[in-house]
């Protein structure tokens, strides 16, 4: 994934945050709406990728898990969203000098917000949440008919590769 170095910020620059809850982060992702000094304003959406809390939670997960948990950046979110994960409109203030705030290349926005909300991490977490047989088969079939109806050819694509690399693709 593309990221952006730290220049200045402007308003409809796309961003990766993150927020404290409990004992990890939950994962922003918007567009910056307003700018002043250090603090930027940002709409959008914020993820909490509990299926992976759960996993840590229940000694399944190992320290790769746990650090993406406890310290979340855009080239490793797909380890969070991979699992079940909940998530709400978002609107805040980020300082850009003390919080965690990374620029994002449009397309990658695009990826995270279209993965979310085409509940991806829900099909995909059916698939490797049940054992082989026909009710994991049924479960890959529809992942893969959703994936095939996805417009947005980047989220596809991404999409594949990630499939791919989980094994899950036939």
């Amino acid at each position: 994934m593309f990221i952006f170095e730290k220049k200045g910020w402007n308003e409809g620059d796309h961003v990766f945050a993150s927020q404290q809850n409990g004992d990890y982060r939950d994962i922003v992702v918007g567009i910056v709406t307003g700018v002043e000094n250090s603090k930027i304003g940002v709409n959008g959406i914020i993820i909490n990728p509990i299926g992976l809390k759960n996993k840590v939670s229940q000694g399944k997960g190992g320290p790769q898990s746990e650090q993406v948990l406890k310290s979340p950046n855009p080239k490793e979110a797909v380890f969070a969203l991979i699992y079940r994960v909940e998530y709400d409109n978002f609107t805040g203030i980020f300082d850009v000098n003390t919080d965690p705030v990374e620029k994002l290349h449009k397309n990658v926005y695009g990826i995270l917000t279209g993965w979310v909300r085409e509940s991806i991490p829900e099909l995909i977490n059916n698939v490797l949440s049940l054992p082989d047989g026909p009710e994991r088969d049924k479960a890959k079939r529809i992942l893969k008919q959703r994936m095939d109806t996805l417009y947005d050819k980047e989220l596809k694509r991404y999409m594949y590769s990630v499939c791919r690399s989980l094994r899950i693709l036939n």
